[in-house]
């Protein structure tokens, strides 16, 4: 059976988690995303106008989410806010199904049952996200002490305010993590001495010694916290980036002369620029190089 191989940049839903400190706006910028429904855990989006669903139930958040994998209803965006609190809709369903606390269960075992179970709601965001739909995880942050095993000493960093065994699961299905705080500057006061000053609102879209962050989409490291600066994680393939797609999975000479006749008839209607031309047309001759070689072997 031959291979199914594809190339090229391709759209897909974004899978999403913010955090941050306290009050800083957090589901404000959820509320921006595309045509969100917000699955409010913790009462946070009241003073927000959004269209929300208020959830104080782990069963009512699975069975939430399992009807708009079936049925969107128009939105575009599903958010759970908060994904720690939606952790303790968790824990409190399994401690009153298991009669005792998790932290008590012998040997950790109940926190691998707290994983175990919370990698389901993480199975049903994916099939959100199959079903087209952005998913976001809103989380508050906490201080926590991190020691890689390459240092003798430890240092603090924020991280999403989730247990041990679960971070890993949500953090690993992410494509996006964003790490939102105020900018603090230092400016020296009338006494000399330096203080901090900070109203400024930033997202950090890469990991650091001090927070963690991650993104797949060639984000920078820090951008103004709002959702224009997110643009480029919602935006499909330019028309240009599509029919490159298409020549990288060309199977014949004759088919790349056929998208070579398309891309010239586009640059004169102006459709694709002539740097865009030029990228595609050395892509077809370096597709063509690829082609050639193979029909040679299998007509010998």
């Amino acid at each position: 059976m031959g291979l199914k191989i594809e190339r090229g940049v391709q759209a897909s839903p974004v899978k999403a988690v913010i955090h941050g400190v306290e009050g800083i706006g957090k589901t404000t910028l959820a509320a921006q995303w595309p045509n969100p429904l917000i699955l409010d855990t913790e009462d946070g989006s009241k003073r927000i106008d959004c269209a929300r669903v208020v959830i104080h139930d782990w069963l009512a958040l699975q069975s939430a989410m399992l009807d708009l994998a079936g049925d969107a209803q128009g939105f575009e965006t599903i958010v759970i806010d908060s994904i720690d609190w939606a952790e303790q809709l968790l824990r409190k369903h399994l401690e009153k199904k298991l009669g005792k606390p998790v932290d008590e269960m012998p040997y950790g075992r109940g926190f691998g049952i707290l994983a175990e179970q919370f990698g389901q709601l993480i199975a049903q965001a994916d099939g959100l996200v199959a079903a087209g739909l952005n998913v976001l995880f809103v989380g508050h942050s906490e201080v926590k002490r991190c020691t890689p095993p390459d240092l003798d000493e430890g240092y603090d960093r924020y991280e999403v305010k989730l247990s041990k065994k679960v971070a890993p699961i949500v953090k690993e299905w992410a494509d996006l993590i964003l790490f939102c705080n105020y900018k603090t500057k230092l400016v020296e006061g009338a006494d000399g001495r330096k203080k901090g000053r900070g109203k400024e609102r930033v997202m950090y879209a890469e990991r650091t010694a001090a927070w963690d962050a991650k993104n797949r989409y060639g984000l920078p490291g820090e951008l103004p916290m709002g959702i224009d600066a997110l643009s480029q994680c919602f935006a499909a393939p330019s028309l240009a980036d599509t029919i490159a797609a298409h020549i990288a999975s060309a199977g014949s000479v004759a088919q790349l002369g056929r998208y070579g006749d398309r891309i010239d008839q586009l640059v004169s209607e102006d459709k694709i620029s002539g740097d865009e031309w030029s990228r595609l047309t050395d892509a077809i001759a370096a597709r063509h190089q690829e082609i050639e070689p193979a029909k040679e072997v299998a007509d010998a």
